[in-house]
């Protein structure tokens, strides 16, 4: 018999019963399959082959074992019961994936306060109705939830060779979870590597599509580095500046992961097939939303949260005040990650974007040495910078501050040099002997000047060149 709320339950014989469509057992003991290939129970009466176990985070709506032991098919007349043992909480995930909008944040609150078993139940029979939601928003989620088939989603994402994690799960990156209710519900991941290992050293590489040649240089340049340093490189999987950065990871032989707006099975954009394949065999591809599903532009914004959430710190290469990485950028803000941009030319629209960054509190990097001493442990600091070392440098205070009260042509006495170092003749000429043994002065007759490379010597020393 089904019990009010939908839950199909174990007779008292043993024989099993199901509601909701699910198999009944034959008088004769003979097992009935379900509509949806589940056999519901073994012949003679007895306990399926399969043990049923209903999840421990299971709400309402799960099956429950008869008094004698008959196993009986977990069910919530949502499309997402959990017959032969399977995980109710995972095909409730996985069923509104398919139904719920990424980053939907109201669908999160549903779920944080009702459960996923709960909400996929009433997402599917449209009663009681889910609240903070208007009469075509609901219309719209109801059809999809009739159309919506997790079984068949998991199936494919088998034959794929993905796999679909829930919070809670081992390899589940627990720092999602400060998205709050735009949480993602699930993440379809394609790849071997462990996603959550993976993410405890990552950073984001992201900015413009339509990147300049520097942008793309300077994408592939900070990837590799990052690469060469252990870091694991998130991109988008787009064009421009995420393909330089994944391409600059996986020539360094480096770890990187493409974050898609789209279902994992279908690489986006199409040009970026063999790309995003090749990341998926040396790293991982992850994503949302289930197989064979579309990206829309609203997509692209949402995914953008994750990858933020996702990594330890996000450089924006080059963008546009319109950019979709400025996206990522405000996200990693505003969930306490380091934001970086690298800056480009004052003059370059693609730049406009990253200088605002930087002048909204980013941190200007320029390799990936600097962007590891931001996001890194402590004393992994970036070497000290300064220009080259030149030959004037070696001298000591007094010698140099001879050497420059000699004019730049002509010669001069002695006296009017050490009034304009301000020392004594004697110490002009202790100096000027020192400096002609360098190769800095030269004497003509009762006078001293500068030799032709002590000059150009001085002049490079002034540009900086």
């Amino acid at each position: 018999m089904t019990a009010p709320d939908g839950t199909g339950r174990a007779a008292p014989d043993g024989t099993g019963m199901t509601g909701s469509g699910a198999g009944t057992g034959a008088p004769g003991g003979s097992g009935t399959t379900a509509p949806d290939g589940v056999r519901t129970t073994a012949p003679g009466g007895a306990r399926p082959s399969v043990p049923v176990r209903a999840h421990t985070s299971v709400r309402g709506g799960a099956g429950a074992s008869a008094p004698d032991g008959a196993g009986a098919a977990t069910s919530d007349s949502a499309g997402v019961c959990a017959p032969d043992g399977a995980d109710s909480e995972r095909l409730a995930r996985v069923f509104l994936s398919r139904v719920v909008e990424p980053g939907d944040e109201t669908g999160g609150r549903w779920v944080r306060e009702l459960g996923a078993v709960a909400v996929a139940r009433r997402l599917r029979e449209g009663t009681p109705r889910l609240p903070g939601v208007s009469d075509k928003r609901w219309a719209g989620l109801r059809a999809r939830a009739e159309r919506a088939d997790p079984r068949r989603d998991l199936a494919a994402a088998r034959e794929a060779g993905v796999r679909f994690l829930c919070p809670g799960d081992t390899e589940w990156p627990a720092q999602l979870d400060d998205l709050g209710d735009a949480r993602p519900t699930g993440l379809w991941v394609r790849g071997r590597p462990h996603l959550r290992m993976w993410a405890l050293r990552s950073v984001a590489v992201v900015g413009a599509r339509a990147c300049t040649e520097y942008g793309a240089h300077m994408a592939a340049t900070l990837a590799a580095g990052l690469a060469e340093r252990g870091w694991v490189v998130v991109s988008g999987g787009a064009y421009g500046v995420d393909g330089a950065a994944h391409r600059g990871t996986l020539v360094g032989g480096g770890a990187t992961v493409a974050v898609l707006a789209c279902g994992v099975d279908r690489p986006y954009p199409r040009g970026h097939t063999e790309l995003i394949n090749r990341v998926a065999q040396q790293g991982l591809v992850i994503g949302e939303l289930p197989p064979g599903d579309h990206p829309t532009p609203s997509r692209f914004l949402v995914r953008n949260r994750v990858i933020a959430a996702l990594t330890r710190g996000t450089v924006v290469v080059e963008a546009a005040h319109r950019s979709g990485s400025l996206v990522t950028a405000r996200a990693a803000q505003r969930l306490g990650r380091h934001t970086m941009g690298v800056p480009g030319p004052a003059t370059s629209a693609l730049s406009a974007g990253v200088h605002e960054l930087l002048r909204g509190g980013a941190v200007l990097v320029t390799d990936a040495a600097e962007i590891v001493e931001l996001v890194g442990d402590m004393g992994e600091l970036a070497p000290d910078r300064r220009g080259p070392v030149l030959p004037r440098d070696l001298l000591d205070a007094d010698a140099r501050q001879v050497l420059a009260a000699l004019p730049g042509h002509g010669t001069a006495a002695p006296d009017d040099i050490a009034r304009d170092a301000r020392t004594t003749p004697d110490d002009v000429i202790a100096r000027l002997y020192e400096l002609r043994s360098l190769g800095y002065v030269e004497r003509h007759g009762e006078g001293w000047r500068l030799t032709r490379q002590a000059v150009i010597s001085a002049r490079a020393d002034r540009t900086g060149c």
